[in-house]
């Protein structure tokens, strides 16, 4: 007993201290790249922190665990879009912007309908699987190409454009392979330009190993934490079905709930609601999809109206929170921690 309480003491520690220092380093990436704090938080900060359900479904996946997979990241969505998001605007109101309805909200709720029409019938194909991670990986690379000041011109609609007419393909080509191409041909004009360029990459290289540091701190606090929430779940003689469907999914969302809460409440608002907004298409399109490659998955199918129906739901009210005011305030904050309680409920009568 005495040593699970030690680690899950420190389980937390790591991942307040690991989100905290990733944070400062993808803060300082966005400025030394010259990309915005949001599309960061859509990236990077959303992907790092999407770590913990990515391993854990490609562990199921290879187990032949589709259930599991699919039931983790309804779940893990859920939580980011009432649990995490409730509780960062009940801390500190959180700033919204339009762009976050008019691309990347849209583009959100798009991936979840898909999710959830491939997953009605319980099984969820290889096929199926590749076209969520091709909208994942086009809906990276899109980011990179919309031009700060220009958001109206990087909608929904442009996205499905580029979607559909394969202009991902270009960007790759132009963008990643390109620049690989010409790594080894820029050279500085001068010693000062040397000596410039030296000092941005070697900020640049701490940055990134901070942020590393960071995921791995945030990886194992979660790893520690779920493994004592389970022992005393187990303890308290809490039915393995719910301790599967409620702490598995909600453990893997704790590094999000310590990124975006410490980002709201250090101001950086733009960073918490992208990296919820990044972390639920990340888990809907290259977890799933990702997971869905290895093995095509399969769930009890009884079960997944309600959790779908829930799904869709949340999605819709943070995305009505977010366009009014263009900020959660606390009393909507208030209401989606109310309604992950009503989840949390439904689900233990649900399953017991």
């Amino acid at each position: 007993m005495t040593t699970k309480l030690v680690l899950f003491g420190l389980g937390l520690l790591l991942l307040v201290k690991g989100s905290d220092h990733f944070v400062k380093a993808a803060a300082s990436l966005a400025k030394k790249l010259g990309v915005s704090e949001f599309v960061i938080g859509l990236t990077l900060v959303a992907l790092g922190t999407s770590v913990p359900e990515l391993a854990s479904a490609l562990a199921a996946a290879f187990k032949g665990q589709g259930g599991l997979v699919l039931g983790t990241v309804v779940g893990a969505n859920v939580a980011n879009m009432l649990l995490i998001s409730g509780l960062a605007g009940v801390l500190a109101a959180v700033r919204t912007r339009r762009e976050m309805i008019g691309r990347d909200g849209y583009i959100m709720l798009a991936a979840t309908a898909l999710f959830c029409l491939f997953a009605w019938d319980g099984v969820f194909s290889r096929l199926e699987a590749a076209a969520m991670l091709l909208v994942y990986v086009a809906y990276i690379l899109f980011l990179f190409t919309a031009k700060e000041g220009l958001d109206e011109q990087y909608g929904f609609r442009q996205f499905l454009n580029y979607l559909f007419r394969f202009q991902y393909l270009l960007t790759f080509k132009d963008r990643v392979v390109a620049n690989l191409g010409r790594g080894g041909e820029r050279k500085a004009d001068s010693a000062a330009d040397r000596k410039i360029a030296r000092a941005f990459r070697a900020g640049v290289v701490r940055d990134l190993l901070v942020m590393a540091v960071g995921v791995a701190a945030i990886a194992f606090g979660a790893e520690l934490f779920i493994g004592a929430a389970v022992h005393f779940a187990e303890l308290l003689k809490v039915p393995p079905v719910l301790v599967g469907a409620s702490i598995v999914s909600l453990g893997t969302t704790l590094p999000e709930m310590s990124v975006t809460v410490s980002a709201a409440r250090r101001g950086f608002g733009h960073i918490a609601m992208g990296n919820v907004l990044g972390s639920c298409i990340a888990n809907l399109g290259l977890i799933v999809g990702a997971a869905g490659l290895v093995h095509p998955l399969r769930a009890d199918r009884s079960r997944l109206p309600l959790l779908l129906g829930f799904l869709l739901l949340s999605s819709l009210l943070l995305l009505g929170f977010i366009r009014t005011a263009w900020r959660i305030r606390r009393w909507e904050g208030a209401i989606l921690l109310a309604l992950y309680a009503a989840y949390a409920a439904l689900l233990y009568f649900a399953l017991t």
